[in-house]
């Protein structure tokens, strides 16, 4: 096969995943505080058997980049969602350990539990549960976290930040994981907003224009591709003689 066809599938091969990438994130335009991805390309120089002087380009898709950017506040009256302006994560504490999310909306379950809507405790700043007594006829939460009752404070939420926020894995459910390399600091920037949940950073328009335009070059690598392999099939009926 020659040189053009592998360069023109991997560039189809790249495109392929770009798309699967921004249907994701179109499918996930209302899931809350969700943050859309986009692959990183660069380019590949393979040499050929002539040397340096016969390298081939290839695309190469290396990483995916997730858009940190925060996603709209949507006001919903509920004392039990929180949403984090600025920098920040909630602890929750899950089955596999601690995982992060910006996600805050929560819920109580049988025993006065704030959770999550999977039902993980969700971790104060010292890194326990937080309860809320069942005899609680009212629950504020201020912009540093702390929550109160009529009794008094109960328990303080501590959004905490990481050095490297992409590096960070995506786990279903909205969490992320940290990995053993990652130190969780407190961030000094968030504010707790109660009553409100944050929206996904996903814009519907940006990511139809990116898809019609990954669309567009899918097309054109594979116009490429089928003229390379119309050329080579040109080339053997002239070599064996045929018509």
């Amino acid at each position: 096969m020659e040189s053009t066809t592998y360069i023109a599938l991997s560039r189809q091969a790249g495109l392929r995943r770009e798309m699967t990438l921004i249907a994701n994130n179109m499918a996930n335009l209302n899931t809350p505080a969700y943050r859309g991805e986009e692959l990183m390309f660069v380019e590949y120089l393979q040499d050929t058997q002539r040397g340096k002087l016969g390298e081939m380009s290839f695309t190469q898709d290396i990483s995916t980049v997730r858009n940190l950017q925060e996603g709209p506040m949507k006001r919903t009256e509920n004392p039990l969602d929180l949403a984090i302006s600025g920098r920040g994560y909630f602890r929750v504490e899950t089955e596999e350990g601690v995982r992060y999310t910006r996600n805050g909306s929560f819920q109580l379950d049988a025993e006065g539990g704030l959770v999550t809507k999977a039902g993980d405790p969700v971790l104060d700043a010292n890194g326990d549960p937080i309860r809320v007594p069942q005899d609680a006829a009212a629950l504020e939460v201020s912009e540093d976290g702390t929550i109160a009752t009529e009794a008094g404070t109960i328990a303080r939420i501590e959004p905490v930040t990481f050095e490297n926020e992409q590096a960070l894995e995506k786990r279903p459910g909205g969490l992320y994981e940290a990995g053993e390399d990652m130190a969780a600091e407190p961030s000094p920037e968030a504010r707790v907003m109660q009553g409100m949940i944050e929206g996904s950073n996903v814009q519907g328009v940006v990511e139809m224009t990116r898809l019609i335009d990954v669309s567009r070059s899918y097309q054109g690598a594979s116009k490429v591709a089928e003229s390379e392999h119309e050329r080579m099939l040109r080339a053997v009926r002239s070599l064996v003689g045929n018509p």
